[in-house]
């Protein structure tokens, strides 16, 4: 059952995910979202940027299309790797895509084996290079330890943490982005999902895989300061008339605390506190887990849809 992780024959790897870009069918209704989950919500020429309060790094894009659909995912390296991650790409036979027009700085564009739409660029890293503190400090002997409802700040997230995609073929795409982007595998739970980190210090996933008959975007995790963060969340999007999703709960996997909204077109934006980090010097063990692992160690049912992708016809 338990499988040692092996090393990948990839010689360079990205070190973030710099972002993820959408098509969706109406802006408004996405701006509307994502600034009651908490995000800063700037508009772009003719899209969205979805940032961090107190930060300038764009986490998330928007555009405008007939339905919702996973645009790309953009993958950030050091500028001395990025001659042989192309390299790695030509030697498993990936095609190399013209750079859209207007896209600036060096970039590798292509498609992994489900058709979802990579971009790798040279771009500083914004993944943490520690695990951040995450004290839940109980209360005094004599004190009360939770404010008043009135006294607590609107829930703000404080970077992307990671993103979970659909494809056809876990096994196929852990290889994949092993062989190509250097991603090293951090547990998996048959071929029913994998979650995979990158190298150079990062949380227990950068990028997750989910099975389904096509490719597509599942979630976006934020990092969140808190439980409480995650419970004031939920709530937060409830009175703001989000209030479809899945949690409170704690994963198996990443051990993070969790709550899922879902958004206007049947994926999700989760609330995550206090995921494992690998760190770069770790030899991480990747596990093969049981599937009643996969998801959740408590927590409420999942609902029936949770793993539905609407964006295959």
């Amino acid at each position: 059952m338990l499988n040692r992780y092996v090393e990948t024959s990839a010689t360079a790897a990205v070190h973030s995910l710099d972002h993820f870009a959408l098509e969706v069918p109406e802006l408004s209704v996405a701006r509307a979202f994502y600034e009651a989950f908490g995000l800063d919500v700037k508009k772009q020429q003719d899209s969205l940027a979805l940032h961090a309060f107190g930060g300038d790094h764009r986490w998330g894009q928007l555009f405008p299309g007939e339905k919702k659909r996973l645009r790309h995912l953009c993958f950030g390296a050091y500028e001395q790797d990025m001659a042989a991650i192309e390299r790695q790409l030509e030697a498993a036979g990936v095609a190399l895509l013209a750079a859209p027009e207007g896209e600036p700085g060096k970039s590798l564009w292509f498609h992994d084996p489900d058709n979802n739409l990579i971009q790798i660029r040279a771009a500083a890293k914004v993944t943490p290079d520690a695990k951040a503190s995450s004290v839940m400090p109980a209360a005094g002997v004599g004190t009360r330890g939770a404010p008043n409802r009135q006294d607590t700040a609107k829930v703000r997230p404080n970077r992307l943490s990671h993103v979970l995609i659909f494809v056809t073929d876990v096994e196929r795409s852990i290889r994949f982005f092993e062989d190509t982007l250097g991603l090293r595998l951090s547990d998996r739970s048959r071929d029913i999902v994998a979650f995979m980190h990158a190298p150079y210090g990062a949380d227990h996933h950068t990028l997750a895989f989910v099975k389904s008959g096509g490719g597509g975007f599942h979630h976006c995790s934020w990092d969140v300061s808190s439980l409480d963060d995650v419970g004031l969340g939920a709530m937060q999007m409830a009175a703001a008339g989000w209030s479809r999703g899945w949690g409170v709960g704690r994963h198996v996997l990443g051990s993070n605390y969790f709550y899922y909204v879902r958004d206007p077109w049947g994926s999700y934006s989760e609330y995550s506190f206090d995921i494992d980090f690998i760190p770069a010097t770790l030899d991480w063990v990747a596990n093969n887990h049981l599937p009643e692992d996969s998801l959740y160690l408590w927590g409420p049912d999942v609902p029936e849809d949770f793993a539905s992708n609407y964006e295959v016809d």
